[in-house]
């Protein structure tokens, strides 16, 4: 099996300050996106490209995934980023506001054919569209841009998400559709671990790989939520050492806690093993 590449955090630092930029080196987060949109201001769009793209040939990012956050290509920077960026360092290109499968040909033909694309999902087309958006065959990763579709479905904060749920799920049907990670939305009280705690463990119950995050002190709660528990390592090992010695017997089937292991239950086991084994590596 290969080995999987964890995103339980993913943490957004602006593209143009290099304190920032150099900080990121030795945080615990599996990937950055170093960002050249909201972050960076009109008038110092041309300054963030170098500046970052200098940091990321200097490299020191060890395992961690870079993602650089162009602006759209609707814009009047999108195309710029695009250009200038196109031969940096960096594992990923992140598109916002994509809302259907051209929006992802038009960054490929910028960029080539042979870079990863990933996409926010952030407007009610593009949730809409996630299927077709997904199974381009550069397309990597979504991205949920939870604060723009609130805005574009004009719902109201709820603590349980109650109205991004229907969203939050078709970007994941989608993803999983096309084998595409899916990394839910930011919490914007950094400040709240309790509260930043919760929405983790909602988002890893629907199925998420992790979440993005916007400071540095969420980082410890979103990597423990998005990491296997020792219950779930437990119940692994048992549920594929049951398995195989009923196999090996070639009769009855294997129980574990009163309930049936089957094939698809010790393919889940062993992935939790694989990214247990990832983890306690990093």
């Amino acid at each position: 099996m290969d080995m999987p590449r964890p995103y339980r955090s993913v943490l957004y630092i602006p593209g143009f300050k290099e304190r920032a930029l150099d900080k990121a080196r030795g945080l615990a987060v599996d990937a950055i996106i170093f960002d050249l949109e909201d972050a960076v201001t009109p008038d110092a769009k041309e300054e963030a490209r170098a500046t970052l793209k200098a940091a990321l040939a200097e490299g020191g990012y060890g395992s961690r995934a870079r993602i650089i956050r162009l602006n759209a290509l609707d814009t009047e920077w999108g195309r710029a980023d695009a250009e200038a960026m196109k031969d940096a360092e960096a594992d990923a290109f992140l598109l916002p506001k994509v809302a259907s499968a051209a929006d992802v040909d038009a960054l490929a033909a910028i960029i080539g054919a042979d870079k990863d694309i990933w996409a926010m999902i952030e407007t009610p087309l593009g949730v809409m569209n996630a299927g077709e958006i997904a199974a381009h065959p550069q397309m990597k990763g979504f991205v949920a841009g939870t604060n723009d579709l609130a805005k574009e479905l004009n719902c109201r904060f709820r603590a349980d998400r109650l109205a991004m749920l229907a969203s939050l799920s078709m970007l994941l049907l989608a993803a999983r559709a096309h084998g595409v990670v899916a990394i839910d939305g930011v919490y914007n009280q950094f400040k709240d671990d309790e509260g930043l705690r919760a929405e983790c463990e909602q988002g890893r119950d629907m199925g998420f790989d992790g979440k993005t995050l916007i400071h540095p002190a969420q980082i410890e709660v979103c990597n423990a939520a998005f990491s296997p528990s020792q219950y779930e390592i437990d119940l692994a090992r048992r549920q594929i050492a049951a398995f195989e010695e009923v196999e090996a017997s070639g009769q009855g089937v294997a129980v574990v806690d009163g309930k049936i292991v089957e094939n698809l239950h010790v393919e889940t086991a062993r992935k939790i093993l694989a990214m247990a084994d990832v983890v306690a590596a990093r």
